[in-house]
């Protein structure tokens, strides 16, 4: 993601049912990405009973998390949530390509929004920047899924 977000517009989010899947690995950072969403969702009015949080190992798990989601029909959108930082070696690079071309064919398939809010990050202090510092990733995910459960529910047959 660049620093260059979308201008956002104000959203109800009180109708919608909204879940979220998130990582448990680099688990500071991942929760403190899960507080700023369940933030921005609270503060566009989705109530807490319509929020439905499941954890998972690793960003690799994410898709069948999002998946398992969908397929319960209860959801206006979902979000998934990882932290993945280079190591020594190009595993973060498999798990990110994976989970990100997994993620998008669940929400083609279940014709359900599906967020990738995996932040991906050569390095510790990049993606202390994106969940802990000034670039609050984590309200652009929350409202990215308000703005594609309206559009869902727009085009709702």
């Amino acid at each position: 993601m660049s620093l260059a977000s979308p201008s956002s517009s104000a959203i109800d989010g009180a109708a919608f049912r909204l879940g979220i899947a998130a990582a448990r690995f680099n688990e500071k950072l991942v929760d403190e990405l899960l507080l700023q969403v369940r933030a921005h969702l609270q503060a566009a009015g989705v109530r807490k009973k319509k929020l439905t949080v499941v954890r998972v190992p690793g960003s690799n798990e994410l898709p069948a998390a999002v998946q398992l989601l969908a397929r319960s029909g209860k959801f206006d959108a979902l979000i998934a949530l990882g932290v993945l930082i280079r190591g020594d070696t190009l595993h973060f690079e498999f798990i990110a390509d994976a989970a990100t071309h997994a993620l998008q064919r669940v929400a083609l398939d279940a014709s359900t929004p599906v967020i990738n809010g995996i932040i991906v990050a050569e390095n510790f202090a990049q993606a202390e920047a994106r969940c802990l510092g000034k670039i609050g990733r984590g309200a652009e995910f929350a409202h990215a899924a308000l703005e594609m459960a309206a559009l869902k529910r727009k085009f709702r047959k």
